[in-house]
């Protein structure tokens, strides 16, 4: 008899892991789009800290204003006239601030009556350019805050650039294209000597970064107006005022468009070193080694990493960053000379612009230029409606305020703690 052929075992293979559907994705992005708003994400905090504080700032202008005053001094008996003359008072100044930093629709409805179409780009182009100090600052704030430490010195690396570029700018001639480099290196390298200063002190002497920048920008203060006093420094010549002379035209930054909005090629450094600094941080191996260290020097010491160094590097790029400001500015369509007055407050703002942005490159750039819609928008809002731009300062600090206090965003709007802290290790800058 034959035997049975054997039998054959067949094993089954897994089941591939089965494609979601689109309905199924689209589902599943709602959800992950609604816990993010429930829970509070990163990005939802700031989104409602904005709103907070630009309605805490719609009740100061309206009850700083007297006939809102005065329409609620008589609320119970016209209630209705209280809140319309409220309403039309908050309406009427941040309608004139979106016009002023935005778009006006004057200038477009005339554009097409035969008015002048660069009219249109104008506020944008003025809120792009009040933006591009902001975003380098910002940013040398920023890497400094990555490597955990807190630079206040961007004022005094400012000064320091704007002084090279300013005198590379009046007092060589070059062609124009070449000028205008030599001027920008001049200014990130005024600034990265301001800047290495402080990082060398720390690592050498553990001298705190905070204390010594503090310093630095009474140094560079100092400085600065004994150089503009000084014929044979900075001082214009027959000047008595402290103002140096302006920089060639070959040395001034082009417009980007043409002469008629504000903004000039400084916002395209300033978005090209927004792009740099985030390939450092997150693409190289210094910017790996100025991570470790901000989040734990010790374990990066014992990693092998050289603290010290990392500190007097990190540094000198975050003066670096805030010298190109000074030189944007310096060789900027506004302005064309140093004075004393020049930094006006581009160092400290950059403190909020680095915070409300988390530290992340792409966040400063969008933290600077809604600092800078609200300047453009506010100058505006002021010569319309009387409004003192004061109130657009105040936004600004109340956004920083709600930002960084992000339990209290929470607590108003009733979000559910989300599961991972908003405030991204940004500032680890009093490791000391």
């Amino acid at each position: 008899m034959s035997e049975p052929p054997p039998s054959v075992t067949t094993q089954e293979s897994p089941e591939a892991p089965r494609r979601p559907q689109p309905m199924e994705r689209a589902g599943q992005t709602g959800r992950a789009v609604i816990n993010s708003i429930v829970e509070g994400s990163p990005a939802v905090v700031t989104f409602l800290a904005i709103v907070a504080a630009l309605f805490l700032g719609a009740l100061l202008i309206a009850f700083t204003n007297d006939a809102v005053l005065h329409a609620w001094g008589q609320f119970f008996s016209n209630p209705g006239n209280a809140f319309a003359q409220a309403w039309d008072a908050v309406f009427a100044a941040y309608r004139a601030m979106f016009d002023g930093a935005i778009v006006s629709p004057a200038t477009v409805a005339a554009a097409f009556h035969g008015g002048s179409v660069g009219a249109i780009f104008y506020p944008i182009s003025q809120t792009l350019s009040d933006a591009t100090p902001l975003i380098l600052t910002g940013l040398s704030v920023a890497i400094a805050f990555r490597a955990g430490l807190f630079n206040i010195g961007a004022a005094g690396q400012w000064i320091g650039g704007a002084i090279v570029a300013g005198y590379l700018g009046f007092a060589v001639s070059l062609p124009p294209v070449i000028h205008v480099i030599v001027c920008l290196l001049g200014g990130i390298a005024g600034g990265a000597v301001v800047g290495w200063v402080p990082g060398e002190l720390k690592a050498r002497t553990g001298a705190h970064e905070v204390i010594v920048t503090i310093m630095l920008n009474y140094v560079m203060y100092n400085l600065l107006s004994y150089l503009l006093g000084t014929p044979k420094a900075l001082q214009a010549p027959g000047q008595s005022n402290l103002i140096s002379p302006n920089i060639a035209a070959n040395a001034q930054l082009p417009h980007v468009g043409g002469p008629p909005p504000a903004v000039d090629a400084g916002f395209l450094v300033a978005l090209a070193a927004a792009v740099a600094v985030g390939w450092l941080l997150n693409r190289s191996t210094i910017g790996f080694q100025f991570r470790t260290v901000g989040a734990n020097p010790s374990a990066a010491r014992s990693a092998g990493i050289s603290v010290e160094r990392a500190w007097v590097l990190v540094m000198a790029i975050a003066g670096a960053l805030a010298g190109l400001s000074g030189a944007s500015v310096i060789q900027g369509s506004a302005v064309h000379a140093i004075t004393f007055n020049s930094y006006g407050t581009y160092g400290f703002d950059g403190i909020t612009v680095a915070l409300l942005g988390r530290a992340k490159p792409w966040g400063v750039v969008l933290a600077a230029i809604l600092f800078g819609a609200l300047h453009a928008g506010g100058t505006t809002m002021q010569a319309a409606t009387s409004v003192p731009t004061d109130i657009s300062q105040v936004i600004q600090g109340l956004i920083v305020l709600f930002v960084a206090a992000p339990p209290l965003i929470r607590v108003i709007f009733r979000l559910r703690h989300a599961q991972a802290g908003s405030m991204e290790a940004v500032a680890k800058g009093w490791n000391g």
